[in-house]
Parts: structure tokens; C-alpha cells; sequence
């Protein structure tokens, strides 16, 4: 465990393994952490929840929350087992966890807070909304596609890129606890995460990046350490400073958390035949005026399943150091 000066409030915003690979980290240095959330996937075993049960998404919650929790390994085992026969095969106990505790309470919300309590988790996960949105996306040859599953798909098929992209309905209100953690943040976090289906979405809800501008805290993009085939081909970290910059506005984020470790050519490879490439950046670009780029060895090699992450460990310090520099 850090030493903890004082406590920072922190709010990470975001969605994906990502995120929630983040969050391990971050808790060794404070426990005020208000985990934002989008709640727009509709693919694998949370999009057939969301379909069948008409309630929120919940993998992104749960992988956030089990991220966060303090309690036996073997709870956290529990809710992140996976079926793998019969008529719930592949489907995730987690899910219907949360599922369960949703048709019992009569809200998503409130079984997000009682499965936070059950792991004893350092802060809180909220879902940035409670309405049921569908994430629409245009795009540069001007089809026009609904649905996260399907935008991600139609992008790898036709090697399009996303113009624009929306909520269905627009505007969705955002839960008040969303609202309460940014107004008291001192630290807002960004990423990583995709970051047209993970990280937008949660700007799009009414208010959000309204308040990300006119919040006191101080504001961190993590940028990814790959780009992803159909959402950010081809992509620098500068475009994507360019299009967050589009819905929260110029000059917000203070600084960028980058990895400049070297990826062995064995996974690098891989990556590259399935469209992906390092996100690379241009040291002389403008936009490096007005944003502070933090620079650090972050890499994780998972070699069982031969792909890259960010080291939740090593992440969290570079943020730290940011923060308190």
C-alpha cells in the first residue's frame, strides 16, 4: 500500500477492459474513486441481458466492480465465471448477478450499489446513465449504423471510418451521483479505452462534459497503447486529443499519460495483422503546447493469451506522480 497523502477525489471516466484494468491500480493510493461507466454495449452476454431483461448492460459494471473489490479472491472468481455448457453457455455469472438483484430491488442502481457492498469495494461504480441508450455512429462513406457490436463490426468490414457519433434518444439524463463526483472532483480521469465506443459515449450524456470544463480538478487522458481496427485505424494520439477536445472543449486536459515501452515484435505483430498499430505521436505537434505529455514504460504482456495491456500498477503511479507534481 502507498503512503496516501491526502486523499484526492477521483473520477475515472470510461468503459472496457480498460478501465476497469485501471482501477486495480488506483485504489492502492485513494478510496475516494467514483468509477463512471458507459452503458451503451449491446454485444455478447450483457447485450442478450439488455435485449431479454430490458435492464442496463452490466459487463462494464462488473468487471469495474470486481476491480474495485476488497473481499475473498473467491467472490471475485464467482462473479466473473463464465458457463461453458448448456443453455447458459457463455454467458457471465456476474451478469446475472447484477440481473437478479435488478428484478429484486426494481433498479439497476440500486443492485449496482448492494453488489459494491457484497465485494467491499474501495468507492463506488455508477452507470453515467439510467436511460437506455443505443449508440449510433456515421460514417465517412455515409452509412449510418446503430448499435456498439455493430459499429465496431461495420468498421473492421468496410474499413470506414466514424464521422460522427451519438446516443439514441439524445441527451440522456445523467444519474445524480455523476453529477455530485464531478462537481467534487480534484482528479478526472480519461481512458483508456476505445475511445468512440468506450470513452465518448459517457460525453454525450447531458451535463457530463460541461462539467469535465468547468470542474477545478485537475484532468488526465491515459491514451491507448494500440490503435483499434475500424474505430481509430491509422490514428495518432494527437487526433484523438483533437476529438475529445470536439465535447469537452479546447485547452481541458492538462495532461496525456503515454507508453513508450517497447512492444516485442512477437505480440506487435499480431496486432498489426488484425489492423492495429501502435499509437504513435509527433513531439513538434501544436497541440503538445497546451497539453503536458507524461511519458512512461507501461506495457503488461500477457503471454498465455499473447496480447498488451496497460500494467495497472505502473499506470497508477504515473498518474499519481502527475497529480501530485
Amino acid at each position: 500500500m502507498k503512503m496516501r497523502q491526502q486523499e484526492p477525489k477521483v473520477v475515472v471516466i470510461g468503459g472496457g477492459t480498460g478501465l476497469s484494468a485501471m482501477l486495480k491500480g488506483i485504489k492502492k493510493y485513494t478510496s475516494h474513486i467514483s468509477a463512471v461507466v458507459t452503458v451503451a454495449d449491446n454485444g455478447g452476454g450483457s447485450g442478450k441481458i439488455r435485449e431479454e431483461m430490458g435492464i442496463m448492460p452490466p459487463g462494464d459494471i462488473r468487471n469495474c466492480l470486481v476491480a474495485l473489490a476488497n473481499t475473498e479472491p473467491i467472490m471475485e472468481k464467482v462473479l466473473q465465471y463464465r458457463f461453458k455448457e448448456g443453455s447458459l453457455k457463455g454467458q457471465n455469472l456476474g451478469n446475472l448477478f447484477l440481473a437478479a438483484l435488478t428484478d429484486i430491488t426494481g433498479s439497476f442502481e440500486q443492485a449496482v450499489k448492494l453488489t459494491g457492498n457484497v465485494l467491499a469495494i474501495t468507492g463506488k461504480v455508477i452507470p453515467v446513465t439510467l436511460e437506455n441508450i443505443h449508440l449510433c455512429a456515421q460514417f465517412e462513406n455515409g452509412k449510418s449504423i446503430e448499435g456498439e457490436t455493430q459499429i465496431v463490426e461495420y468498421g473492421k468490414l468496410n474499413q470506414s471510418l466514424i464521422k460522427e457519433i451519438a446516443l439514441n434518444p439524445t441527451n440522456p439524463r445523467p444519474v445524480k451521483e455523476v453529477i455530485y463526483a464531478l462537481q467534487e472532483a480534484d482528479l478526472i480521469i480519461l481512458g483508456p479505452g476505445s475511445l468512440y465506443t468506450s470513452l465518448i459515449p459517457n460525453l454525450l450524456v447531458d451535463l457530463v462534459p460541461m462539467l469535465i470544463e468547468r470542474s477545478r480538478a485537475k484532468k488526465i487522458y491515459v491514451a491507448n497503447i494500440m490503435s483499434q481496427p475500424g474505430e481509430t485505424t491509422g490514428f495518432s494520439i494527437e487526433e484523438h486529443l483533437r476529438i475529445l477536445e470536439k465535447y469537452i472543449g479546447n485547452n481541458v486536459i492538462h495532461s496525456v499519460i503515454v507508453n513508450n515501452e517497447i512492444i516485442p515484435d512477437e505480440y506487435l505483430n499480431q496486432y498489426i495483422e488484425e489492423g492495429a498499430d501502435i499509437l504513435r505521436f509527433d513531439p513538434q505537434n501544436e497541440i503538445w503546447h497546451h497539453v503536458k505529455r507524461v511519458e512512461a514504460p507501461l506495457v503488461k504482456i500477457f503471454k498465455d493469451k499473447k496480447f498488451v495491456r496497460h500494467d495497472s500498477e505502473k499506470l497508477a503511479e504515473c498518474i499519481f506522480k502527475e497529480f501530485f507534481n
